[in-house]
């Protein structure tokens, strides 16, 4: 994929899924934060088809890492992207791009979290997020992010904060150890101090989805403000403003609830503002990992 006419030829993209997410346990006790669903869809998956959208696929033009829970992650990708397993800890934002080099090859690389939740209801995704490749003059690092609710707090970049997708140059990534350390402090912060970092405003909601509360939320995005059901689920019950996956049952009360695929609702059940997966763990939303 070209990033702009005249600039950089090809623009390869990984996908950072090697995380463990601690604060979304016990939950991510049982999966990978990657492969946890919003909106019925694992969010490794909302991310690989934001980058289909852009015309990048396949393993020859997206990778993605795996550490925590990596042989899950790997049976999920498949042959649908080139998969970097991470021996031991995970190697941190930086180090996770840098294991890739040799996969890089030279290219420049659109970084993506796995666990960001986008959507902007004027652009399917992929298109929603092509600004930060449009124009780009293949040296500056680029930031994906939205206007901060306080410009001069720590962690915001230009007075936005991050939303999940970085655009990087190969001479930033050429030379980055593979050791653990993160994109903030090894590439952004220093291209900030030398005049070589933008921001590109997306008009869209975000969330990260680290937390159960956020988590929650971007699940009750995607649900519109109904109730968003697979088709494969049962619902005998009431069911409000939640998201039920596949083979879960609801027999009895639900508001503001995701129940993962296989999960169940007893009739003398009532859910508020919670998560539950299929063992029946039940993580309260305002729950701290």
């Amino acid at each position: 994929m070209t990033a702009a006419a005249g600039g950089p030829a090809e623009v390869c993209a990984v996908v950072l899924a090697a995380g463990e997410g601690t604060r979304l346990r016990p939950l991510t006790e049982r999966v990978p934060k990657a492969l946890c669903p919003v909106g019925n869809v694992p969010l490794l998956d909302r991310a690989l088809t934001r980058l289909s959208g852009l015309g990048l696929a396949g393993p020859a033009h997206v990778a993605v890492n795996a550490c925590y829970l990596a042989d899950q992650v790997v049976a999920h990708v498949g042959d649908r992207a080139h998969l970097s397993v991470e021996p031991g800890a995970p190697l941190g934002t930086a180090g996770g791009v840098a294991n890739l080099r040799d996969w890089i090859d030279g290219r420049p690389v659109l970084v993506g979290n796995a666990d960001a939740y986008l959507a902007d209801p004027a652009a399917p995704p992929g298109p929603d997020v092509a600004a930060l490749l449009d124009g780009w003059d293949g040296h500056r690092v680029r930031l994906l992010g939205q206007p901060a609710a306080d410009p001069a707090a720590p962690g915001t970049f230009a007075g936005h904060d991050f939303t999940g997708f970085s655009l990087l140059p190969w001479r930033l990534v050429r030379d980055l150890p593979v050791v653990f350390s993160d994109l903030v402090r090894a590439v952004w912060r220093p291209a900030e101090a030398a005049g070589a970092l933008e921001v590109v405003a997306y008009p869209g909601t975000f969330y990260d989805t680290g937390t159960p509360a956020d988590y929650l939320a971007a699940n009750l995005h995607a649900a519109a403000g109904g109730a968003l059901v697979d088709p494969a689920a049962t619902v005998t019950g009431h069911c409000a403003e939640s998201v039920v996956g596949a083979g879960a049952r609801v027999l009895g009360d639900v508001r503001r609830t995701v129940l993962w695929p296989g999960a169940t609702v007893r009739a003398d059940e009532r859910l508020r503002d919670v998560i539950r997966a299929s063992d029946g763990c039940t993580v309260p939303a305002n729950a701290r990992g």
